[in-house]
Order: C-alpha cells, then sequence, then structure tokens
C-alpha cells in the first residue's frame, strides 16, 4: 500500500477507536462542545497529510489530542484579544481558565471521584456534561450518541427511530443550549448525580446497542463501542457500586456480550439466537452477571436494566433454545413493561409470547403495536411480524413484511440475513 493508503486507514482507524477520547479531552480545554468538536474535525483532516508526509505516530490519539488541544488554545487566545479590544460591545466573561491554556505537558487532569477512590474517565466526563438536566433527555440521549459515539447523525436517529432531519436539528439545538446556558464542563457534584443518572444510564445502554448490532455498516457488530460501553459501565459500578440500576446495567451488557463469539458463522453470516452454539458462550462473563443479577434482586425493587438482564441470562440459563422458560420471560417483562412502557419492549416480548402462546397471539400483539405508529422507523417489527406470519403459513404476506424490514435496515449483514429469509420463503414449494 503507499504512504497515502496507510495514513488514510490509519485516520479512519482512529477516527472510529478515538473520537469520543480526543473529543472530551479537547472539550475540557475548549469549554466548548461546538469548538472542541470543530478543532477535533481539524485534527483528524491535518493528520491525513501529516501522517502520509511524516508517518503514522506510535500514539495516534496522542497525536490528535495534542493538536485539537492547541487548536482549541489559539480559538480561546483569539477570543480572548478580540473580546479585549472591543470592551464597549462586549460584556466582561469570566477569565479563561489559565491552566487549559498552560503547557500541554503540564495540565493536571481533572478526576472522577467516586467512594472507592478515583476514577479518570474523560468518556464519563463528557457523557455526564452532555447529560445535563436543563436539555431534554431525547437531546441528551442524541447528543452524547453523537459525541462520545462518533455515529454519524443518520445512525444515530436509526438508534432513536426519528429521521435525519429531526435528529441533526435536536443535536444542533443541544449544543446551542449548553454554550448559552454555560454548562460547565465537569463531572457532577454527589448531590447532583441522581438528576442525571437515568441519563447516563440510557446513553450508555445505546452506546452499547449500537455496537451489539451496528446501525449501518458491512459487520453486524462495532466491537471497539460495545468495549468502550462496557467500560463506561464498569467505570459507573466503580463510582456508584450500590445503586442497583448500574448494577444492573452492567449486567445486562455483560450477560448479552457474553454471546459475542457465537453471533456469526465463520462466513459473516447472521446466526439467530437457536442456530448459536451455547458451549462457546463465555461462561465466566455470565457467571459474573448472574452475580450482580442476584446481588441486585435481593437489593429490594428491581428496575428496567435489572430485570432486563434477568430476561437476558433466562435466556442464557436454558440447555437449548427450545427449553427456554418462555412462561417466566413473559412474566418478567410484564414486570419490565409496567415500570417501562415502551413500544420496544411490548415488541420484544411478543417473541417469548409467540413460544408460550403460539404466534397467532403474538402477531395480534404486532399487529397493534404496528398501528400505534410509534415504531413505524424500528426494523425490527415487520422482521418479527414477518416470521410470526410464516409460521402461520402466511407466505406472501410474510414475504411483503420482509421487504419491509430491508427497506428499514442499514446493517449489511442484517440485510443479508433478511435476503436470505426472504428468498428462501418466495422459492419454497406452497
Amino acid at each position: 500500500m503507499t504512504a497515502e493508503t496507510d495514513a488514510g486507514h490509519a485516520v479512519a482507524d482512529a477516527h472510529r477507536r478515538e473520537w469520543a477520547f480526543v473529543l472530551a479531552a479537547t472539550a475540557r480545554v475548549a469549554r466548548d462542545l461546538d469548538l472542541a468538536e470543530e478543532c477535533v474535525q481539524e485534527a483528524y483532516a491535518a493528520a491525513l497529510s501529516a501522517w502520509e508526509r511524516d508517518g503514522i505516530p506510535g500514539n495516534p490519539a496522542a497525536w490528535l489530542t495534542t493538536a485539537a488541544k492547541r487548536r482549541a488554545m489559539d480559538a480561546i487566545r483569539r477570543e480572548r484579544t478580540f473580546r479585549s479590544k472591543l470592551p464597549l460591545l462586549v460584556e466582561p466573561e469570566e477569565a479563561v481558565d489559565e491552566l487549559a491554556l498552560g503547557e500541554l505537558g503540564e495540565q493536571k487532569e481533572e478526576q472522577v471521584v467516586g467512594p472507592e477512590g478515583v476514577v479518570p474517565d474523560e468518556r464519563l466526563r463528557l457523557i455526564f456534561t452532555c447529560c445535563h438536566p436543563a436539555l431534554a433527555q431525547e437531546a441528551q440521549l442524541a447528543l452524547t450518541l453523537r459525541l462520545v459515539c462518533g455515529l454519524p447523525t443518520a445512525d444515530v436517529a436509526r438508534a432513536l427511530l426519528v429521521s435525519e432531519q429531526t435528529m441533526a436539528a435536536r443535536i444542533s439545538r443541544a449544543k446551542k443550549k449548553i454554550s448559552a446556558a454555560r454548562i460547565p464542563y465537569r463531572v457532577p457534584r454527589p448531590a447532583e448525580l441522581p438528576d442525571r443518572l437515568t441519563a447516563v444510564l440510557g446513553v450508555i445502554h445505546l452506546l452499547f446497542t449500537a455496537g451489539h448490532t451496528a446501525p449501518s455498516g458491512p459487520a453486524l457488530m462495532r466491537t471497539d463501542l460495545a468495549d468502550r460501553a462496557l467500560h463506561l459501565a464498569r467505570t459507573l459500578h466503580d463510582l456508584m457500586p450500590d445503586e442497583p440500576e448500574v448494577r444492573g446495567l452492567l449486567a445486562l451488557l455483560l450477560v448479552t456480550d457474553a454471546r459475542r463469539a457465537t453471533r456469526t458463522a465463520a462466513d459473516g453470516r447472521l446466526l439467530r439466537l437457536e442456530e448459536q452454539d451455547r458451549f462457546l458462550w463465555d461462561r465466566a462473563t455470565l457467571a459474573e452477571a448472574h452475580e450482580l443479577i442476584v446481588a441486585g434482586l435481593r437489593g429490594g425493587r428491581a428496575g428496567r436494566y435489572l430485570l432486563q438482564a434477568a430476561i437476558a441470562s433466562l435466556y442464557a440459563e436454558a440447555p437449548t433454545y427450545e427449553e427456554t422458560d418462555w412462561p417466566q420471560i413473559v412474566a418478567l417483562y410484564d414486570r419490565l413493561l409496567s415500570q417501562w412502557p415502551s413500544p420496544v419492549v411490548a415488541l420484544n416480548r411478543t417473541v417469548p409470547v409467540s413460544m408460550a402462546h403460539g404466534p397467532a397471539v403474538a402477531l395480534a400483539q404486532v399487529e397493534a403495536l404496528e398501528q400505534d405508529g410509534r415504531l413505524s422507523r424500528y426494523q425490527y417489527l415487520p422482521a418479527i411480524k414477518a416470521d410470526l406470519l410464516q409460521r402461520l403459513g402466511r407466505t406472501d404476506e410474510a414475504a411483503a413484511a420482509y421487504r419491509q424490514a430491508l427497506e428499514l435496515t442499514g446493517n449489511e449483514a442484517e440485510r443479508a440475513f433478511l435476503t436470505a429469509r426472504l428468498t428462501r420463503h418466495q422459492t419454497s414449494p406452497m
């Protein structure tokens, strides 16, 4: 490969793996998310030519962080100079933090302090910043997925079931509100944590979901995002070890991730849960999740993440797919729906309902959700509907539902799976 190709691949890899870290570190200096994002984008653009000319650095993240921070500090200095020359036209502002303008090597890192000690994490700091209660929860989730995950706006829109145009406007408004309200870039004080915890948990869960099944792209998973979410969940658990829903979220991510190695065949083909080799599931991870779930259930009333973890654990504990305790899973979904009346949860519930009470009962529930309209952009609704219709022998209707699911699906591995199902059913004898 040429130096240009090598540099391009290195920049793309650094964008996928390090974007969130570089942005978080830059935001701490810039104290403004728009400025930080602009500086990071410029740093990545500069890296393309610099790495082609000088070679790829040993630590791309450090190179990018240094370049982005320097741009941020230059911008702050220019702004400070501009304001000093126009004292009558601008209201005075707080002095720029001189620590942020000091030598890069002499900067003192801020730290997240928990009851067990010091837990430094730039990404977690950025999540807490974006999850400020002054923002609507939808804006908190959107902004954090865009900045912390580095997901394209289109993928964020897919994750939150809205149009790309709506999502772009939502993210823009959120950043402007952070700037206008001068929301500080820091981890909240202990007394402020409860107001932000629900949103922070939601962000980490959505980040893991985007890694577990990528909204778009050729691979089923984005392991970098799944690993990042797991790291954040562990860090948050270190910070708040006695919080039941923090424990529940970590358990949910662990029990789900334990199946990572079996979700695709050697050729990249997606494998459904009933097709996966259960002997290859990570038993140590499942045991860790089980301990967290048991501890959480002993602690009192189970929240949404603990209940989801318990459901996922029941799937994992069954010797075979057919031997899964379907009635118990339906009962847990009923408890979950009473706490979190989400249409996605209601749709997921239809799968065990179809096994416990038959596909016709489940199909009626899916069609009710379809009429509701809130899942009109959610590809799994027509996919589940297609499977139920096929099980009922309604092949033509199943084919139409598979086509609808294909139109909504951006992940190539899922598209290949749906295409294979559609082709198989279209060519099957009547």
